[in-house]
């Protein structure tokens, strides 16, 4: 694509972009993605209050086709600025998608069945990453004909999902609380279970209701302000950081080096790189069978503890690769142990408690709080690690094994276990944490 970029300007003014140019343009297609994706968490808030969760999912799918055929289309319109605008909208996708399908599959789940289904949104994105991780092996779609169609094939999942998606009822939590509609939540929890009488389930909704009675709706302003959700919003913070700062895209970048240098030719790195998608794949359906039966704090704890040794071990190993002849295969085995770790704790447990441990009426702005922190994390390895590894070199992964390790620390003391627990009960393990008289938890500032 990168010659794509420069061949295009070559037709528009008769030369060659030089290096520092064409480096500079790249970087800012890339991080415009990020860009996006922190544009589309502003837009969680106000967006789930109006149109509801399903509403604001079938509206994001337009941030998903039209990227996809700008992206398609701007080899035959000679243009890469189709592919930078792309970047963004389908950032915006990226940001409003990740914060609302959770909080959709949150609300609609029994509580025994929340933490399974709150993890099923990770298992698509890896399965997405494992998908394009196939179709952009350079025997197929990664290269100079077939990179457009790759780029344009982003858009049917949004397609498939304005087809099916208004088939599903809307959040039953949503339609009650928000829009006072009973017998419509009702319908949709029968539709839902598969049975009729849904009175106990409507009750522990109504429950939730009547303690945020005097909350309304909660801004992000006063989200900060209220000393009832304060370790609530400490927590959400401190996971979503410690998911992006914990080095998995750094991981990730570093991983083909770490490859060549055990020996595997160039050609079939892009093939090992699949490997590690599907193993990715793996840990995370496990990750939903074992969720509801270990818990969420357990996994945390494992996935960052597991993080930080292969940080740590990473790092020998790398500073020794030279002197040692084996060093490279340890290298590997703990990218590997890296992507395991991180597959059963850190990428999808965080999304899921933004869900549990917030009531209705602050949920919309506290995932906004998550994917602001979650997108600006996401941006700041992205732009920042390149030179970290210029400076540090085999050294790079400290950073990132301190910061497992604080995260580590963090969920050990402060965060609680939530599963099989309803929205009301773990709110009240908050209002002792907070030190709130136990009226309410959104109800004191």
């Amino acid at each position: 694509m990168k010659d794509f970029y420069n061949y295009t300007y070559y037709d528009r003014v008769g030369e060659y972009m030089n290096e520092f140019y064409l480096t500079l343009l790249w970087s800012v297609t890339v991080s415009m993605f990020p860009f996006g994706g922190f544009l589309g968490s502003l837009m969680v808030g106000p967006l789930v209050n109006n149109l509801g969760r399903k509403g604001t999912l079938l509206f994001n799918n337009i941030f998903s086709i039209v990227p996809a055929l700008l992206m398609g289309f701007s080899d035959l319109a000679k243009s890469f600025e189709m592919i930078i605008v792309a970047r963004v909208l389908v950032g915006i996708c990226a940001g409003l998608s990740s914060n609302v399908v959770p909080m959709y599959l949150g609300e609609l789940a029994p509580k025994n069945w929340r933490g399974a289904l709150g993890v099923v949104p990770q298992l698509f994105i890896t399965i997405g990453i494992l998908v394009a991780q196939i179709f952009g092996l350079r025997s197929l779609l990664a290269n100079e004909e077939g990179w457009p169609i790759l780029l344009g094939l982003t858009g049917i999942p949004a397609v498939l999902q304005l087809l099916f998606l208004p088939f599903f009822p809307e959040s039953p939590r949503y339609l009650l609380i928000q829009k006072k509609d009973e017998e419509a939540a009702k319908r949709a929890l029968r539709r839902l279970r598969g049975w009729h009488d849904v009175d106990a389930e409507i009750e522990e909704i109504l429950e939730e209701d009547r303690a945020e009675k005097a909350a309304g709706f909660i801004s992000v302003l006063k989200l900060f302000k209220m000393r009832s959700l304060r370790w609530q919003v400490i927590s959400i913070i401190v996971l979503m950081a410690g998911q992006q700062l914990s080095g998995v895209n750094a991981i990730y970048y570093y991983a083909d080096q770490i490859y060549l240098s055990a020996g595997v030719k160039e050609d079939d790195v892009q093939y090992v790189t699949a490997g590690t998608g599907a193993v990715n794949v793996l840990i995370t359906v496990c990750a939903i069978f074992v969720v509801e039966l270990m818990g969420r704090r357990f996994l945390l704890l494992l996935g960052f503890s597991v993080c930080f040794t292969a940080c740590c071990v990473l790092t020998g190993a790398l500073a020794m690769q030279d002197v040692i002849s084996w060093m490279p295969y340890v290298s590997i085995a703990c990218v590997i142990s890296y992507v395991i770790g991180h597959a059963l704790g850190p990428s999808p447990i965080p999304a899921l408690l933004v869900t549990e441990i917030f009531l209705q009426s602050s949920r919309p702005a506290a995932y906004m709080v998550a994917g602001t922190v979650h997108w600006l994390s996401n941006f700041t390895v992205g732009l920042v690690f390149p030179f970290i590894q210029v400076g540090l070199g085999a050294y790079s992964f400290v950073i990132f094994a301190v910061i497992c390790f604080l995260t580590t620390v963090y969920i050990f003391l402060i965060i609680p276990e939530t599963k099989s627990k309803t929205f009301v009960e773990i709110n009240q393990i908050f209002i002792k944490m907070n030190k709130v008289p136990g009226v309410h938890p959104e109800k004191r500032s």
